[in-house]
């Protein structure tokens, strides 16, 4: 199999959220967690052999991608689960919004690293309710939750605790200790956790391993609502097919009650290219993660050398997390928009001083945005 992880597909012209935010505007759109490249060349085939069979009524969850999503936790990551414990997704947002509805009362709070994914902030603060952070600091290199910081501003109104491994918008792939650490907090206060481990097929870092939250231990698995799917491990994310991993039975009946009639079922074609790519999709994931691997020795090293930036290699997620605080300007975001790149505003996620890059592009056009950030930043030393 030949893969090109060069070959540019406009999509200028379509109905790409990503490159439809600049339309007519000379910028280079890096934000938003899509990835420019081409899906897996059998998730096309198998798509374009359901589309040809013209009918598309109701649907279910085909029992081999069921067998494939039990077998692949295991073999990759040593977590054994039960085919019951996944309930389907047409998305991973509105599983957020489900565990906080389903687990955290109006006058209670939820708590979470930040800065953080908008839509955790978004979740958390349904209907009226509150959430509290847990401040996320710079150590080792890395960007890391500092959970015994949070202990001072506990209340005991808290239920929820929302996770995101590998963790965006940093990068940080959580080491054993740190995820025990996440999980002994979680049992002193009684918590729920709410992992989001989207990302976690795409570790950049070598000698690293993804570890799911609830394979610790049995007292992780019991708390622990896992939000998965292939979409950005396979650029499937506009097909919408995301899953919660929920062992606990009590948990998960409190998340069905909470989903009947409010969350769709996933569609067909989803199905069809979750099936397709997590049975025949390795070699392609592989290339990528090499592809992606460059991208972020590029621009980590051509970022750190610009004055007033700085970045720390994500070890995982194809988005990297820019320490803008010390430019000389007052919105980073605009700044560089005004550059022609359109990164996503730290203000976002919770810290104006930074901004999100999307790695998951060619070369070539990174290396294009590198040229014009080099080019924007001689403006303000002149």
């Amino acid at each position: 199999m030949t893969l090109n992880f060069d070959l540019w597909v406009d999509r200028s012209h379509s109905d790409s959220v990503k490159w439809n935010k600049y339309n007519n505007q000379d910028v280079i759109p890096l934000w938003v967690a899509d990835t420019d490249f081409t899906s897996p060349p059998q998730v096309i085939k198998e798509l374009q052999q359901r589309v040809a069979e013209g009918v598309f009524g109701y649907g279910f969850t085909p029992p081999e991608l069921i067998d494939l999503v039990v077998s692949r936790l295991a073999d990759r990551y040593g977590w054994a689960i039960e085919p019951e414990w996944i309930v389907w997704l047409p998305g991973l947002v509105c599983g957020l919004n489900v565990a906080v509805r389903a687990n955290v009362a109006l006058h209670e709070t939820t708590l979470m690293p930040m800065p953080i994914y908008p839509p955790f902030m978004q979740a958390a603060q349904s209907e009226g309710r509150q959430f509290k952070s847990v401040n996320v600091r710079e150590k080792q290199q890395r960007w890391v939750a500092d959970f015994a910081s949070a202990e001072s501003q506990l209340d005991g109104s808290e239920r929820l605790l929302m996770l995101c491994n590998p963790y965006n918008p940093g990068g940080t792939v959580y080491y054993r200790e740190e995820l025990l650490e996440q999980q002994e907090f979680a049992r002193r206060h009684n918590l729920v956790v709410c992992s989001d481990e989207i990302h976690c097929d795409l570790i950049l870092e070598p000698g690293l391993q993804h570890i799911p939250f609830a394979s610790l231990n049995s007292d992780a698995e019991q708390r622990s609502i896992t939000l998965l799917a292939p979409s950005k491990t396979f650029n499937l994310a506009g097909l919408g097919a995301s899953m919660a991993i929920i062992p606990n039975p009590q948990l998960r009946r409190k998340f069905l009650d909470t989903s009947k009639g409010i969350v769709p079922h996933v569609n067909i074609l989803a199905y069809v290219a979750a099936t397709a790519a997590y049975r025949d999709g390795e070699e392609w994931l592989s290339a990528q993660l090499e592809y992606l691997r460059g991208n972020r020795e590029l621009v980590t090293v051509r970022i750190n050398a610009m004055p007033g930036l700085r970045m720390l290699a994500p070890e995982g997620t194809y988005l990297g997390w820019i320490d803008a605080s010390a430019l000389p300007v007052q919105d980073p975001y605009r700044f560089f928009v005004e550059a022609g790149i359109g990164f996503s505003g730290g203000a976002e996620f919770g810290a104006p001083g930074f901004v999100r890059i999307n790695l998951g592009c060619q070369r070539a056009l990174l290396e294009k945005a590198m040229d014009r950030m080099d080019a924007a930043l001689q403006t303000l030393e002149r």
